[in-house]
């Protein structure tokens, strides 16, 4: 698979605890966005942060958090991506999505070993 140098980057903030039909949910994107041959994805775990709800999540020991923010980053063409979104949507209860340009330098995977 090739990508063109101007593709897109979508990034899903979850908590790490929301789930999806008793799956975590970064864990279903993921999947799904595999089951949709998009280029690539990534879950980041964050340390701090908060949401709609303006409740502070964090890793800090006096104050630790059983539901940290997740960010799941995915990266493809726009139209790709706009399509998995729409796919997906209905299915985040809570959350936040946002696309942007990506521009693309390099996409390829290792030799095998």
């Amino acid at each position: 698979m090739t990508l063109p140098e101007e593709g897109a980057l979508l990034r899903i903030f979850v908590g790490e605890s929301d789930r999806h039909e008793g799956k975590l949910l970064y864990e279903w994107l993921v999947v799904k966005a595999k089951e949709r041959g998009l280029a690539g994805a990534t879950v980041l775990r964050g340390v701090m942060g908060f949401g709609a709800h303006s409740r502070l999540h964090t890793f800090k020991i006096e104050r630790l958090s059983e539901d940290l923010p997740v960010i799941v980053e995915i990266v493809d063409v726009r139209e790709k991506l706009e399509a998995f979104l729409e796919e997906i949507e209905g299915h985040v209860p809570e959350g936040l999505a946002t696309l942007e340009k990506a521009f693309v330098r390099f996409y390829r995977g290792g030799t095998a070993r």
